[in-house]
């Protein structure tokens, strides 16, 4: 079964920076397009940055462009979000998510709190 696990998540001070990863499992990861969204307390889930399941093209929410950087291993079957530039409006539960055979998975998240 396709598994989706999230790490990375903290407590960081603006201007800090975290690096989130996603490891994937139960599927051929190299074969799929990956996403992380994002959700804030009393804010709908929102798209952050996704890449190509060869990693060779990347997209990103217009508030974190210059900030943010997804990246992949296809050979850790992992996904990384490397966010620098931290702001307390990026505060949220950051989700991995992928899309096979029409069926949505996401991971359980991992918390990102920016605050002094």
């Amino acid at each position: 079964q396709v598994q989706l696990v999230e790490s990375g998540g903290g407590l960081v001070q603006p201007g800090g920076s975290l690096r989130l990863s996603c490891a994937a499992s139960g599927f051929l990861f190299s074969s799929y397009a990956m996403s992380w969204y994002r959700q804030a307390p009393g804010k709908e889930r929102e798209l952050v940055a996704g890449i190509t399941s060869a990693g060779g093209s990347t997209n990103y929410a217009d508030s974190v462009k210059g900030r943010f950087t997804i990246s992949r291993d296809n050979a850790k079957n992992t996904v990384y979000l490397q966010m620098n530039s931290l702001q307390p409006e990026d505060t949220a539960v950051y989700y991995c998510h992928t899309v096979r055979r029409g069926a949505s998975y996401w991971g359980q998240g991992t918390q990102v709190t920016v605050s002094s």
